[in-house]
């Protein structure tokens, strides 16, 4: 594989382009490879090995389960990735790579092993502005029982969870949500201190 003067890899059927993805991890129940924080390492090992260069991660943070009392705390991190991966295609990646390590879909925010976020690729809006406001705007006793049929990006929620923005401060700070036109950094101080508390940092 050659590379042309920007960088941008080669192929016998021209140029391959690479997305940026940015990336939620967590989990909570122990997996084949041991607790969730081992889990979590091995999760970011297994997208190295499925083509994505990791450019950064995040500290690993304790959480409460989400909804209040759903199971035992969280392990949470973020990574910032640059894969040759649209967003369909990595949410199959994420998919698989959830599946590998005894993810089950059977209750909609339930205990897990392992859940990948794709929490925005590049500043991709899908699958339109309005659909998008109409999910971000979702109240929180609809978003527990509807799940949308297609893919949503940016994630509609991520500008309410402390859970993903303490650890994507992480990672990218200065990105900018392409829909509300504020960076992470002053969406996580946007919300209440007693949410940003809740994520403490692992030792």
């Amino acid at each position: 594989m050659s590379q042309d003067p920007e960088g941008m890899e080669l192929s016998s059927r021209g140029p391959i382009r690479k997305y940026s993805l940015l990336v939620a991890l967590g989990g909570n129940l122990a997996s084949s490879v041991g607790k969730p924080q081992e889990t979590l390492k091995s999760a970011l090992k297994l997208l190295q090995t499925s083509g994505a260069v990791i450019r950064a991660t995040s500290a690993f943070y304790h959480t409460p389960a989400f909804p209040a009392g759903a199971g035992p705390d969280y392990v949470n991190a973020a990574a910032w990735l640059e894969a040759p991966w649209d967003p369909q295609t990595a949410l199959g990646v994420l998919h698989r790579i959830e599946a590998q390590m005894g993810r089950e879909r059977v209750q909609r925010w339930g205990q897990r092993t392992l859940d990948l976020d794709l929490l925005a690729c590049d500043d991709i809006v899908l699958p339109d502005r309005q659909t998008h406001k109409i999910w971000r705007e979702l109240p929180l006793e609809a978003q527990i029982g509807r799940t949308p049929e297609q893919l949503i990006l940016p994630h509609p929620r991520l500008q309410d969870r402390a859970f993903v923005l303490v650890p994507l401060a992480d990672v990218a700070p200065n990105w900018v949500h392409p829909l509300l036109g504020k960076p992470v950094r002053a969406l996580l101080e946007a919300l209440p201190e007693r949410d940003r508390a809740e994520v403490r940092r692992l030792q």
